[in-house]
């Protein structure tokens, strides 16, 4: 059957004609066309069944797949740089606990009582209290609070303070707090509440509570 007689068939091909109860009655072209339709309509049910579900489930495995690379990547780096990792933890190691040796181990409470006070004299302040406070315990240095309670000049303060800093002692201030004198004998000065702490290395609490080493 050439083109053109296929063609002719066509065009007098009436649907109308069809007994689609018997269709190995149908003409070849019917046949033909039925079949091309089928196929197509197969082809588009498993397309929408099957390849896309199949199409988003690779899109699927492709991100998974990357994100698996990028975690390798890092984990590749990380074991390539395990012992350059080791030897920095162990100089911090070394590092922290040569700091904590630096702390005083008995804290001179009446050296240090009297050096803030000749701070506070040397900045001009006058020294309305200084008070202990209960030392507070962790787990590598116990931190011995004190109440510091002085009037004078706001410069005078800045005085006071970088001459704290300066001790030999490690000194830190914390809670700062200034207002107007309340004295009227001090009526044009300043009334500064400061809370200085010093540290003891916790060498006896170490030897009561020994730490087991965890592995990190």
């Amino acid at each position: 059957m050439d083109f053109q007689e296929l063609n002719e068939k066509l065009s007098s091909f009436d649907v109308n004609d069809i007994d689609w109860n018997n269709m190995g009655s149908w003409p070849l072209v019917g046949r033909v066309v039925f079949s091309i339709i089928v196929f197509v309509a197969v082809l588009v049910g498993l397309y929408f069944v099957n390849i896309q579900a199949l199409s988003e489930e690779y899109e699927k495995v492709l991100t998974q797949e990357e994100a698996l690379k990028t975690d390798f990547e890092s984990k590749a780096f990380r074991v390539a740089n395990l012992g350059a990792y080791k030897k920095q933890l162990n100089e911090i190691e070394e590092s922290f606990g040569s700091l904590l040796r630096q702390l005083p181990r008995d804290t001179e409470v009446p050296g240090l009582l009297e050096d803030i006070t000749n701070a506070a004299t040397g900045a001009s302040l006058e020294i309305v209290s200084i008070k202990l406070d209960k030392e507070v315990e962790t787990e590598f240095y116990t931190e011995l609070p004190i109440n510091i309670d002085v009037i004078g000049e706001y410069h005078d303060f800045g005085a006071f303070v970088s001459a704290v800093a300066g001790l030999g002692r490690i000194v830190t201030l914390h809670n700062f707090d200034v207002e107007s004198a309340k004295d009227s004998e001090n009526a044009n000065k300043l009334n500064l509440k400061i809370i200085a702490k010093t540290y003891r290395y916790n060498d006896e609490l170490k030897k009561k509570k020994p730490r087991k080493k965890k592995r990190k």
